[in-house]
């Protein structure tokens, strides 16, 4: 398949911060007496929105089930592939690869199915990206999880590293249940049903909450 003529990087957008985060701040530490202790640890670091939709999604799916570090690795090579830089790819450029050009870029061939298939739906236009910030968090989720490789939690990552939403609990986090855990119930295992439970007081901003339990564990933030 020859490569497509739409160039292969849009121009990267610049990191936004949700508008809401010293509101939900001065809440979660009124209603909850973890959190009043884990936010001033962290500052003036808040959780950014990077990059654009297709390029975040694209991401998470390079990322799964492989270290970090090896993602980036495996990340780069396929955008070097794709031929562009890594800030913002565009899908029709993805769609216009072979699968042997995206394997040769250290992708397993189920991880280059799950990108050509996820170019397809952005590049025809079956994810409705211009009606996101109207749709609520379950229609989005709903629409996601119908394209191969993306799960529902990869979705949520989305609606809060992307979207920005502010009251998104991921109860299949590993790292938020472990968190909740050691800050709330002094190391001892928790259920999704436990974990929800302490998630109430945080509504109506239980994403930032999220943040600050991850940070509590990894003090890095992580962006997707």
């Amino acid at each position: 398949m020859p490569r497509s003529s739409t160039p292969a990087a849009l121009p990267a957008d610049e990191p936004t911060q949700p508008g809401y985060w010293d509101d939900a701040c001065r809440h979660l530490s009124r209603r909850d007496r973890v959190m009043k202790k884990l936010i001033p640890k962290f500052g003036q670091a808040r959780l950014q929105s990077r990059g654009d939709a297709f390029t975040t999604l694209a991401r998470s799916i390079v990322g799964q089930q492989i270290s970090v570090k090896a993602a980036q690795s495996v990340w780069e090579r396929f955008a070097a592939a794709v031929g562009g830089p890594s800030t913002r790819l565009a899908p029709q450029a993805v769609q216009a690869q072979p699968v042997t050009a995206l394997r040769g870029a250290g992708l397993s061939a189920r991880k280059a199915e799950y990108l050509l298939d996820l170019a397809r739906h952005f590049a025809e236009g079956s994810v409705h990206v211009g009606d996101w910030q109207q749709m609520d968090d379950e229609a989005i989720i709903a629409e996601l999880v119908a394209i191969r490789g993306i799960g529902r939690w990869t979705a949520e990552m989305f609606l809060i590293f992307h979207l920005l939403r502010p009251n998104v609990m991921p109860l299949d986090d590993l790292g938020l249940l472990k968190g909740i855990s050691v800050n709330y119930f002094s190391g001892e295992p928790v259920s999704r049903a436990e974990a929800r439970e302490v998630g109430e007081a945080w509504a109506p901003f239980r994403s930032v909450a999220t943040w600050y339990i991850w940070r509590s564990l990894d003090p890095l933030p992580v962006d997707y």
